[in-house]
């Protein structure tokens, strides 16, 4: 038996060669070849959202992808830009939206925004673990939720971000072991007691967030064991495991980028 810590150690522990064997992947390659090909020449807002491969690509790899059908949406996104704090994409709660409009900054660089390494090879890198993360919960939807968990913790500051975002207050909660009569109380105050909980300033230190993912897995695998070898294991079943909704969320990585 594979437990989720244990799948999860050894997709994080060895990073770059994991990310090394999804860019190989011939469905990846391909759309990266792709989008490589084309984003130097794309010049305007217009240029980008034409090309429903280069958009599409782009939108995964903030985890936006269930979002490409919402072009006005994006596009004022966009348009805005993020200099302004009441940009459109700011005031979103939301930060996939500001990551996207970050890399492709149409708004602050114009015609050259697509020349920088951030619009290049930083949305590859992004596509790149957002499908690893993917991939990963095919198999065991808490190695997925820890590894977003990883990559989001540097940019956690509040116990209200957690909130907003359903894979990160799904993980905190489990780890925490709070009870489901928390989710009804006033959002204050679920941020404040969240933040009296842990400490924020932790998920700045990676070997800290490490302890941390160390006990969530732990708390996960104790809800969702992971050995399918049990004929009786969904008749076993806690009935307080994660939600159908909150899996939804979690398949379509509002996930936070996830």
């Amino acid at each position: 038996m594979i437990t989720t810590y244990t799948s999860y150690t050894m997709i994080s522990r060895d990073l770059p060669k994991s990310l090394a064997r999804i860019a190989e992947k011939p469905d990846v390659a391909r759309e990266t070849e792709y989008y490589l090909s084309r984003i130097g020449s794309i010049k305007t807002i217009d240029d980008f959202m034409a090309d429903t491969r280069v958009y599409n690509y782009a939108l995964k790899a903030h985890g936006l992808e269930d979002m490409a059908y919402a072009k006005a949406f994006i596009r004022k996104a966009l348009t805005e830009g993020t200099a302004d704090e009441n940009a459109f994409a700011n005031k979103l709660s939301d930060s996939r939206y500001a990551s996207l409009v970050e890399s492709l900054n149409f708004a602050a660089y114009g015609s050259t925004a697509t020349s920088f390494d951030k619009a290049q090879k930083g949305v590859v890198d992004k596509f790149q673990r957002q499908t690893l993360e993917e991939e990963a919960g095919e198999d065991n939807m808490g190695v997925r939720l820890a590894l977003y968990f990883e990559r989001m913790a540097p940019t956690i500051k509040s116990g209200m971000e957690i909130l907003a975002d359903d894979a990160l207050s799904e993980v905190v909660r489990t780890t925490l072991q709070l009870p489901d009569e928390i989710i009804g109380a006033d959002l204050d105050r679920q941020a404040e007691y969240i933040e009296d909980a842990v400490s924020i300033e932790d998920f700045q230190d990676p070997a800290k967030v490490g302890k941390f993912l160390e006990r969530f897995t732990a708390m996960w695998e104790l809800e969702n064991p992971s050995d399918a070898s049990d004929p009786l294991a969904p008749f076993n079943a806690p009935s307080n495991g994660i939600s159908t909704d909150l899996l939804i969320s979690i398949n379509n990585l509002k996930l936070g980028g996830k």
